[in-house]
């Protein structure tokens, strides 16, 4: 059984900095992308990071460039998002997701592309 556990979720004032972390079990974590996703209220999951199996391939999307980091530690079965510079626009519900085709030549940024989520983390920006 595959298993997401996400955390560090919690409430920053505007230009804070929050380190999320996804440990995976049940897969062959070096094997696959991961990716994180965020909602707000009212919107859609949209895709603002991802890696691919090996760690040299990330996406960012626009918004977050140059202020969110996505990372892994393959030995530890982990996928961090290092998010700096919080901004209120960024409050959502935060999940992790693990792609679901082993070793993608690209970096896989559409919902459809994942197939196992964890349980979601509260992101609260303060202006």
């Amino acid at each position: 059984q595959v298993q997401l556990v996400e955390s560090g979720g919690g409430t920053v004032q505007a230009g804070g900095s929050l380190r999320l972390s996804c440990a995976v079990s049940g897969r062959a974590f070096a094997d696959y992308a991961m990716g994180w996703f965020r909602q707000a209220p009212g919107k859609e999951r949209e895709c603002v990071a991802a890696i691919n199996w090996s760690g040299s391939k990330t996406y960012y999307e626009d918004s977050v460039k140059g202020r969110f980091t996505i990372s892994r530690d393959n030995a530890k079965d982990t996928v961090y998002l290092e998010m700096n510079n919080l901004k209120p626009e960024d409050t959502a519900v935060y999940f992790c997701a693990v792609d679901r085709l082993a070793g993608r030549a690209v970096v896989p940024i559409y919902r459809n592309d994942y197939n196992y989520w964890g349980q979601g983390t509260q992101v609260t920006v303060s202006s």
